[in-house]
């Protein structure tokens, strides 16, 4: 789920960038230490605004100065029961690895429907139920994560496809369009 975020961080700056345009530089250095960085709660996804910037604190016998910058920023955290969209990264006979933006997500084969067997003859390795239901690698899937594991800098989930409404979100259909989950169209005629 999507929050609006108010956050601090502390940046230090080197006197080779003290001068008029040391706002616009701090500005520039928070959005590429935090856009697209993971706290192990949340997702940075977009820094909004910059809205106070403390007076610079010179370090005693290094001459860098700390800058305190509060922020408003939009974050992503995962919950346990939330439903996503997913692009599979790799499948085995163990289950499926998918990617919901930065979060790496595993479905396990027992969190599979039971009709959607494994085929490692299949080229490439998927799973199938010998119908319109593929799951292979570039697979788009509907996943409801079961849970979510934090750690210093990243997080973990696990998802399942068990449920209804769940699983494939392109089945193998020549009549489906081909829209892709980055929002850009392929003109490519439909096989």
């Amino acid at each position: 789920m999507f929050f609006l975020h108010e956050l601090e961080r502390t940046i230090t700056l080197h006197p080779s960038f003290f001068g008029p345009r040391t706002k616009e530089y701090l500005t520039t250095r928070l959005l590429e230490d935090v856009e697209g960085t993971c706290s192990g709660q949340y997702y940075i996804i977009c820094v909004l605004d910059a809205f106070s910037i403390s007076e610079g604190r010179v370090v005693p016998g290094s001459g860098v100065a700390e800058y305190t910058i509060q922020y408003r920023a939009v974050v992503w955290r995962p919950f346990k029961g939330e439903t996503v969209d997913a692009i599979v990264t790799s499948v085995n006979r163990m289950g499926v690895f998918a990617d919901v933006g930065a979060l790496p997500v595993f479905v396990s084969n027992h969190l599979i429907p039971p009709d959607i067997k494994w085929d490692p003859n299949a080229t490439p390795p998927q799973y199938t139920d010998n119908g319109d239901q593929v799951i292979e690698k570039g697979t788009h899937l509907r996943i409801k994560l079961i849970g979510t594991r934090s750690d210093v800098g990243s997080m973990f989930a696990i998802g399942s496809v068990k449920e209804d409404f769940l699983g494939s979100a392109n089945p193998k259909s020549p009549y489906q369009s081909k829209l892709t989950l980055i929002g850009h169209f392929d003109d490519s005629p439909a096989s």
